[in-house]
């Protein structure tokens, strides 16, 4: 489970759409341990293949330990809620930013699990928050992109400002 460099915003990597995953095998397993290590690492509560540069449709999130972990390999929002939510995002590859997002409430998604198996879930809150956040990341929609432009701005100058 070795912790693998992260991209960096603002790395191109990061607006690349994921390839849907099509062999389960022992490498996919392999990259969810890395995922996982390396979110810890970070530390964060999600992170996406593409974060270390492999563009696969695969995301791992931890929410807290006690939870445990989740491993979403293809995964697809289905259905969003009318309802919506704001709360604080950020992003492995931006360590230190946040800002308020506002999101559907609730969703429904498809995914499949490590052996290729499809699930369908239902997910409200801070769960459905967090699969909208690695799905836009895995469509190669970096997390800025949901906010205003005069937000995305004032973050970005502020961000690059304490990288030094």
């Amino acid at each position: 489970m070795p912790i693998r460099p992260i991209l960096r915003y603002p790395h191109p990597g990061l607006k690349t759409g994921c390839q849907p995953v099509t062999t389960f095998d022992a490498s996919l397993a392999a990259l969810a341990e890395d995922l996982l290590a390396t979110m810890r690492a970070a530390p964060g509560v999600g992170i996406t293949a593409a974060h270390i540069g492999v563009f696969l449709r695969v995301t791992v999130l931890e929410l807290d330990r006690a939870d445990g972990v989740r491993l979403y390999v293809n995964p697809q929002i289905t259905w969003r809620s009318q309802e919506t939510i704001s709360h604080a995002e950020g992003s492995v590859s931006m360590p230190g930013a946040t800002e308020e997002v506002t999101r559907p409430r609730a969703i429904r998604f498809r995914y499949q699990d490590a052996g290729g198996i499809v699930h369908e879930k239902a997910a409200e809150g801070f769960l459905a928050i967090c699969v909208q956040h690695e799905v836009d990341q895995l469509d190669g929609i970096f997390w800025l992109q949901r906010l205003s432009r005069l937000k995305r701005e004032r973050l970005v100058k502020k961000w690059e400002k304490n990288q030094g």
